[in-house]
């Protein structure tokens, strides 16, 4: 009978956040190779998001963007993280959603959300008190649009549907998978529970954060139980900073030139972005861009982040499941030139070999077949040196002069 072993899948939530002075197309090359390599090492899942403002998150429409990913992989799914709901008319986005699903015969994913950049919203005359709102009202259209045969009719003051319907229904039944994101607030668990969906938490990425991030799951439990809805901690990711070496030193070395420039970008763009140096709120602010052992401190070393080895890594992932009680995916913050490529595929190339496992139990088999080995060596030895002792003797006999 198989075994009935749980299974921690490893993704990779991509924003991205590139440098400025860059080329914006090679930049945007390089994330596309970067999923296919991942693809290659078995990660299960990418989530791409959508920014307009700021210079750094640079891809425009995550639905364009995983349209190439899609000739790219063969084996991850890819999801928006996040269509900005307020920004859109809610049947494209339906619409854009079923046509992924098709493409990717399944493999793409739809997640949800308000928008994160105030600039994004200003620059297109949306009003940020409206956002959440805007976001709710889009959902319930876009979430009949997906699961119902009825044409709809819904008017609001931003958006209106008559009589509306999709041409073609999703490829996955009942719908593809659907994922909202959370920070510190209750808003995203709350849709989650109550529509049967995935969760995206964001809050292992920064200090403040943190402290939010093991209540999400019983709010998600709470809401869907008041609306009979079914939900399964596999289906909960939990993001996380995260680049390996094979030594701490390295870790720090590879990083040391562009994450305290990445951190103090972080801090300035927006309320939601990551307060790296939160942990003393009395303490001084601190002079300059923060140091990497200063971002290190502030997430307690590896207790919700980790810059070091794969043990780190385990050691970081295994306090976070401690913490939430359980979760199904790891997503690694990713697509942020913390370092050159060749860096960020080793460390990539040691999750996949190293940390993985320890959450997979993929290395179970070999490693208890090499345990019995040596334990049972010396007998096994003693018996094949006894067979060939024999057969130099039978062959001595069969031989010997008459």
């Amino acid at each position: 009978m198989a075994s009935d072993r749980s299974r921690l899948e490893f993704g990779l939530f991509v924003p991205p956040m590139h440098y400025m002075k860059q080329n914006p197309t090679r930049a945007l090359w390089r994330n596309l190779e970067m999923l296919e390599y991942a693809d290659s090492l078995g990660f299960h899942e990418a989530w791409i998001g959508e920014h307009h403002s700021g210079g750094a998150e640079i891809i425009g429409s995550p639905e364009v963007f995983i349209g190439s990913a899609i000739q790219r992989t063969t084996q991850m799914r890819l999801g928006t993280g996040v269509a900005s709901l307020p920004y859109h008319h809610p049947f494209h986005v339906a619409e854009r959603a079923v046509l992924l699903d098709h493409l990717s015969r399944g493999r793409t994913m739809l997640g949800v959300g308000p928008g994160s950049l105030p600039t994004d919203a200003s620059m297109i005359g949306v009003p940020w008190a409206d956002t959440r709102k805007r976001m709710v009202e889009s959902w319930e259209a876009i979430h009949h649009l997906l699961t119902s045969d009825e044409p709809l009719t819904m008017e609001t003051d931003w958006f209106t549907l008559r009589d509306a319907i999709l041409q073609v229904e999703p490829y996955s039944l009942p719908t593809m998978e659907v994922a909202f994101t959370a920070m510190e607030s209750p808003f995203g668990p709350s849709m989650a529970g109550k529509y049967g969906s995935s969760l995206i938490s964001l809050s292992g990425t920064t200090a403040s954060g943190f402290g939010a991030l093991g209540r999400h799951w019983s709010v998600v439990e709470a809401e869907a139980a008041k609306h009979n809805q079914s939900v399964d901690r596999k289906n909960w990711g939990v993001v996380v900073m995260m680049h390996v070496a094979e030594t701490r030193e390295q870790a720090k070395k590879e990083v040391e030139r562009q994450l305290p420039a990445f951190a103090a970008y972080s801090a300035l763009i927006s309320e939601r972005t990551f307060e790296w140096l939160e942990a003393d709120p009395d303490a001084p602010e601190p002079e300059g861009e923060p140091t990497i052992q200063d971002i290190i401190d502030a997430f307690g070393g590896t207790k919700i982040a980790c810059i070091g080895t794969p043990d780190d890594a385990i050691e970081m992932i295994t306090n976070l499941q401690e913490v939430t009680g359980g979760f199904g995916r790891l997503l690694m913050f990713t697509g942020t030139d913390w370092t050159n490529q060749e860096a960020l595929y080793r460390g990539l190339e040691l999750t996949a070999r190293e940390v993985m496992p320890a959450f997979q139990g993929s290395s179970t088999r070999p490693e208890r077949a090499a345990q019995r080995s040596i334990e049972t060596r010396a007998e096994k030895i003693a018996e094949q040196r006894a067979s060939i002792r024999l057969a130099n003797e039978k062959y001595a006999a069969e031989n010997a002069p008459a």
